[in-house]
C-alpha cells in the first residue's frame, strides 16, 4: 500500500530462490502498471509469473533469467509527460517517439488524462503527438499514475475549473512528501488548494505569482513546477540540478522545444 517498489524487488529476486516462492499481498497494491512492467520484463528474460488478480504471485520453481538477445529499451513515459503537457498548454505541437499506443508503461496513460482536460492526442505504435486545447478541470483517481499525476497538478494551473488529483496516499513516501511539497509550493503562485490524506484539489486563478519554487531534492517537484514559465509570469526553480536523478539534461531539452 506504500510503495510496489518493494514487490518488484521482491519479483526480480524470487528467481534465485531454490523453491517456490509466493508473494501474498495485504490491503490494496498500489501503481499496479509498474508490476506489469516487472512482470513483462521477467517474461521476456525467460520467467513466468502466476499473478492472481494482484493478491498473490507465485514463481514456479526451477527457473533462471535468460538473455532474450536484443531487447527494446522503451522512452521514460513520465519524463514524456512535461512535453506532452507543455503542447496542451501553449501550443504547437510535440511529438515523442519510443512510446506508443503499446507501451508497457502505465504512465502513458497521462496522454488519456490530458485528453480528458482537453488536449488534442494523437497515438502512433511508438509516437504520442499533444497538441493544445482548451483545457478544463477533472476529477479523477492518479493511483495507476502517480508520478505522472504530479504533471497534471502543475497543468492544472492553466485549466478552467477546478481539478482533483485523488488517490495519491504513496504521494508522502517519495523522494519527498509530495502532497504537502505540491500544496505548498501551488499556494506560492497564487492557486487556492485544499490538501486532504491523499488528494490535493487545485483552483487556479486568472494571473499566476513570480515565486521561487523550492523543490524538496526531488526532481519531479523541480520539472513539473518548470511549466509555469509557459504562462506569462516567470518562475524560479531553487536547486534545479536535482532533475539529475533521472533527467540531467531536461532544462536544456526543455528550451530547445522554443527553439
Amino acid at each position: 500500500s506504500i510503495s510496489s517498489q518493494f514487490l518488484t524487488a521482491f519479483l526480480m529476486s524470487a528467481p534465485l530462490a531454490e523453491g517456490e516462492v509466493r508473494i501474498k499481498i495485504e490491503g490494496d497494491l498500489v501503481s499496479k502498471p509498474y508490476i506489469d512492467i516487472t512482470l513483462h520484463i521477467m517474461k521476456q528474460f525467460g520467467v513466468e509469473v502466476i499473478n492472481n488478480d494482484y493478491q498473490e504471485f507465485v514463481i514456479p520453481a526451477g527457473q533462471h533469467y535468460v538473455a532474450p538477445g536484443d531487447f527494446l529499451v522503451e522512452g521514460d513515459a513520465s519524463s514524456a509527460s512535461y512535453f506532452l503537457a507543455a503542447a496542451a498548454i501553449k501550443g504547437g505541437e510535440v511529438k515523442v517517439t519510443g512510446i506508443g499506443k503499446n507501451s508497457i508503461q502505465g504512465d502513458i496513460q497521462f496522454a488519456d488524462a490530458l485528453e480528458k482536460m482537453g488536449a488534442e492526442i494523437e497515438w502512433g505504435d511508438d509516437y504520442v503527438i499533444s497538441r493544445v486545447g482548451k483545457l478544463k478541470g477533472i476529477d479523477m483517481d492518479y493511483n495507476h499514475i502517480p508520478d505522472a499525476a504530479m504533471t497534471i497538478a502543475t497543468t492544472a494551473l492553466f485549466a478552467e475549473g477546478t481539478t482533483a488529483i485523488r488517490n495519491v496516499y504513496n504521494w508522502r513516501v517519495k523522494e519527498t512528501d509530495r502532497l504537502s511539497a505540491m500544496a505548498t509550493e501551488l499556494r506560492k503562485v497564487g492557486a487556492e488548494v485544499e490538501e486532504g490524506e491523499d488528494y490535493i484539489i487545485v483552483k487556479p486563478v486568472p494571473h499566476l505569482k513570480h515565486a521561487a519554487i523550492d523543490t524538496y531534492d526531488d526532481h519531479r517537484m523541480a520539472m513539473c513546477f518548470s511549466l509555469l514559465a509557459l504562462s506569462d509570469t516567470p518562475v524560479t526553480i531553487n536547486d534545479p540540478k536535482c532533475t539529475s536523478k533521472t533527467f540531467p539534461d531536461y532544462f536544456d531539452k526543455l528550451k530547445a522545444l522554443s527553439c
